[in-house]
């Protein structure tokens, strides 16, 4: 009988070796894991602290009193809710079709490199240029006054990079054999990106809408000249007012330029007051983000592959 090949690895020092640095990686993952969630637990938990003398359904559904002092939130609440809704609407069909197109039908030649390049310079401007930008374009130039609808063309200009980054990288996702197969079939391109493409890239592409919805209702630069207002005179008694109190060419609350003016405009702010704004600011993005992360992870779940 031949001898057996001895195998220098298999000894028990070299198995608990490898065991242990394989903990000590998992370990620093782990730390890099605590080190991005903590911070965020602690900043919601501080706030909520610091808010909780005026959490209440009354302050969240009641109207801001005189200078803020006093009061609810709600204006600032549905405004904002407004805001983000309507600038959704405008950037998403802009920014999903922008992103089929250079994923999708974009030649590789020199207008498809300007466009990426005009996209990603885009990314990088500051809110305040684009706060500017909507002055010049939307309330003068296309003569929308301060208005919730100027406000929500500059947030939608501001963020469109984001829905196009985002569609691209989930339509890069799809795997090419699924486009290869339907066209084997007789599909047309159209029908395989309507039927086969853009279905299995939903999940991808409501990463991009989440982003929107936290950025636009949390700037405040681009609204600090296109619409928003510190204070609004409007009567809230009946509930169809309470829900619609702003029209599309209406100035409005907005929950980041309100907290920015009770926590640096008013003197003798009560600091709950200040908090609550922030603490409510923070709850909505979660909420409506929650609820974009559920229905990704389902529909990430109906995929085939």
């Amino acid at each position: 009988m031949s001898e057996a090949v001895h195998n220098p690895f298999a000894g028990s020092d070299f198995e608990t070796k490898k065991l242990r640095k394989e903990n000590r990686v998992k370990g620093f993952m782990l730390l890099a894991s605590l080190v991005l969630i903590v911070p965020i637990l602690v900043i919601i938990a501080y706030l909520i602290y610091k808010a909780s003398p005026v959490l209440s359904w009354d302050y969240i559904w009641g109207d801001p009193g005189p200078l803020g002092k006093s009061g609810g939130i709600w204006l600032p609440l549905i405004g904002t809710f407004y805001l983000v809704v309507v600038s959704l609407i405008l950037v998403a069909p802009i920014g999903i079709l922008a992103g089929v197109y250079l994923n999708e039908y974009a030649p590789n030649n020199w207008f498809t490199r300007a466009i990426n390049m005009a996209v990603t310079s885009l990314a990088g401007v500051p809110s305040i240029v684009h706060a500017l930008f909507g002055v010049g374009c939307f309330v003068l130039t296309f003569k929308m006054g301060e208005s919730l609808i100027a406000a929500a063309c500059t947030i939608a200009v501001m963020t469109i990079p984001v829905i196009v980054t985002a569609t691209r990288e989930a339509l890069a996702s799809v795997p090419q054999s699924f486009r290869d197969a339907c066209w084997n079939m007789g599909a047309t391109k159209w029908q395989t990106i309507r039927t086969i493409v853009l279905p299995n890239s939903v999940s991808g592409i409501l990463t991009g809408v989440i982003l929107e919805i936290s950025r636009a209702a949390g700037e405040t630069a681009p609204i600090l000249f296109t619409g928003a207002t510190a204070a609004v005179a409007i009567n809230t008694s009946d509930l169809g007012t309470k829900l619609m109190p702003y029209d599309l060419d209406d100035r409005f609350m907005a929950l980041s330029y309100h907290l920015h003016v009770v926590a640096e405009k008013i003197s003798g702010m009560p600091e709950e007051m200040k908090y609550g704004t922030a603490a409510v600011l923070i709850g909505l993005i979660l909420v409506v983000n929650s609820f974009s992360i559920s229905l990704r992870l389902y529909l990430r779940t109906r995929k085939k592959w």
